[in-house]
């Protein structure tokens, strides 16, 4: 779940950007106020913009492999982390959602905003 996240939010990014969007979901994993398990902080309604599209194609290719190896260092902590673990939202450069007045920006990387 955690390398389908990757892939489907930022395997257009860099690394950097893969890095990021897989600490976001991992820290709210470890939030109390999301789900327990990382397939359903994935999974919650509305968390992640690709989970609503419908049928998507499955991952493939180098963009899969590479989405994989990011979910894999970050869920077994294999590297630094980039973002404090009270990041806990992001969104694409091209929106502007209404919760992101409400948050504090920490960080752009890539296409994307990432908040606690």
């Amino acid at each position: 779940c955690l390398a389908r996240n990757v892939y489907y939010e930022a395997r257009g990014e860099p690394s950097a950007g893969q890095y990021a969007v897989a600490e976001v979901t991992m820290n709210r994993k470890a939030s109390p106020r999301y789900p327990k398990t990382v397939c359903e902080v994935v999974y919650q309604k509305e968390a992640f913009s690709w989970t609503e599209l419908g049928v998507l194609e499955p991952p493939a290719g180098d963009a899969w492999i590479r989405a994989v190896h990011v979910a894999e260092d970050v869920y077994y902590q294999r590297r630094p982390r980039m973002l404090q673990t009270n990041v806990i939202h992001f969104h694409a450069t091209y929106v502007q959602p209404d919760w992101s007045k409400e948050r504090r920006r920490v960080a752009r990387i890539g296409k994307h905003v990432f908040y606690r």
